[in-house]
């Protein structure tokens, strides 16, 4: 018999069904009692109410004949039917079960699933990369004619997508301060079809109220898809705020060890198996099977990982702040970030990414670029890299890297300037990483 999990594409979970044709044994000549059934998959059931932390180990798991530990990892393309009939069936959509692995594949299932029970969403759908999620959670709701309205604090490609892609396809885009309520408020003054901003930003750790905005989207008709990437689901939890979808860069905090590329888009099973599946299946967006089983490796240690991450980033963003050659630090859970209490309400924790800016002099018109890259030349420790949520601690300049597509205006009016430099605080010991900042400033 067939079976799907909620969220999850369709997977044999029943006794298998009788090959066509014999063949030979798989039990080795020095394992003569050895039987090998076809390998079934069963979906490994758990008690309600688990802890994230014994989901991102537990949830999602299936295992096959052969009673594996970990989660198998299915490098094929493509699956064989046990007639020309039941292939008919199984791609007019009479069974359900995997027919290819651009539409599904059982590792990839295993990962979204597990995910899934993380966010506590109905479904999700895992991606290529974080961006091909930021781009179909918006395609899937947004066409000729839509009205999107964006928070204008947003990472470098993500804005481009919405200030440039999605328009030459006829979407109307407005842009907010998504810190200013009154222009939330103005913007979602008509009818709209989708809302989507980041919070923390990247870079700028800007918050949005999420409650507040997804109250006056919904009175607006828009679905509100947050990019929940800095936060990580360990710290925030959009879809309990009010937002309707939420999407990630899976590299980042789920890897965690610069290995793979994904994303992930989660939100209602309706959402998600229409027009999210559709566009997904049919433009080739979805997630490999090695990345997926290489992520479920990675969120068994995601909260231990950000944990000690967020830690660390508090007491070096404290250490920064502190020092002289330091014109501000940006990181939620600094008392003086000008957001702290809306941190605090939606928040568990500050994330792993601390952002500062440099004093300067600005006799050369440099405006702080010179002393970034100063600092940054001089870390014996710390990388230069423009990836974050790494067990490594990264440094960028965002102006010339991460958010260099934007024009300077752009850039500018959402405060990264050229003194602004963005530190992706790891697992190493804090004190290490405190001397090497405490040498690169001078």
């Amino acid at each position: 018999m067939e079976g799907r999990g909620p969220g999850l594409a369709p997977v044999l979970t029943g006794p298998p069904r009788p090959a066509r044709h014999a063949r030979t044994p798989l039990a080795p000549p020095h394992h003569p009692r050895t039987t090998h059934k076809k390998a079934a998959m069963r979906n490994n059931e758990l008690p309600d109410g688990l802890h994230p932390d014994t989901l991102g180990v537990r949830a999602g798991q299936m295992r096959t004949g052969f009673e594996e530990t970990t989660e198998p990892m299915f490098l094929n393309s493509g699956y064989v039917y046990e007639s020309a009939e039941a292939a008919e069936a199984s791609f007019n959509g009479e069974k359900q079960r995997f027919v290819y692995s651009r539409y599904g594949n059982p590792t990839v299932a295993m990962f979204q699933e597990r995910l899934r029970q993380i966010e506590g969403a109905e479904a999700c759908f895992a991606t290529s990369s974080g961006m091909s999620a930021v781009f179909v959670a918006l395609a899937a709701l947004c066409g000729n004619g839509s009205r999107l309205v964006a928070s204008r604090a947003l990472f470098g490609s993500c804005y481009v997508i919405c200030a440039e892609i999605l328009p030459r396809w006829g979407v109307e885009t407005v842009f907010v301060d998504g810190a200013d309520l009154d222009q939330w408020r103005e913007a979602l003054s008509e009818p709209t079809d989708a809302v989507f901003f980041e919070t923390p930003s990247n870079p700028m750790q800007e918050l949005v109220d999420v409650r507040a905005v997804c109250d006056l989207a919904h009175a607006a008709g828009a679905q509100v898809v947050v990019d929940n990437v800095f936060a990580t689901v360990l710290h925030q939890k959009p879809l309990e705020l009010g937002a309707d979808i939420v999407v990630y860069s899976t590299t980042k905090h789920i890897d965690g060890q610069g290995r793979v590329l994904g994303g992930a888009v989660l939100g209602t099973e309706e959402y998600i198996s229409g027009p999210v599946q559709n566009l997904m299946r049919h433009a080739g967006f979805g997630m490999s099977a090695f990345n997926a089983w290489v992520l479920l490796k990675g969120l068994e240690t995601m909260s231990l990982r950000v944990e000690r991450m967020s830690a660390n980033a508090l007491e070096v963003a404290r250490f920064l702040e502190s020092h002289p050659a330091v014109e501000r630090v940006t990181y939620p859970m600094l008392e003086s970030h000008p957001q702290y209490e809306l941190a605090r309400a939606q928040m568990s924790g500050g994330g792993s990414v601390v952002t500062f800016g440099l004093k300067y002099d600005d006799d050369e018109g440099g405006r702080g670029k010179k002393e970034c890259f100063a600092l940054l030349n001089s870390l014996e420790v710390i990388d230069i890299s423009n990836n974050l949520g790494d067990a490594k601690t990264l440094v960028t300049h965002p102006a010339t890297t991460t958010h260099a597509s934007m024009e300077p205006e752009a850039r500018a009016a959402v405060g990264i300037g050229d003194n602004v430099v963005r530190l992706s605080v790891g697992l190493e010991f804090a004190g290490d990483l405190i001397e090497d900042l405490r040498r690169g400033l001078g």
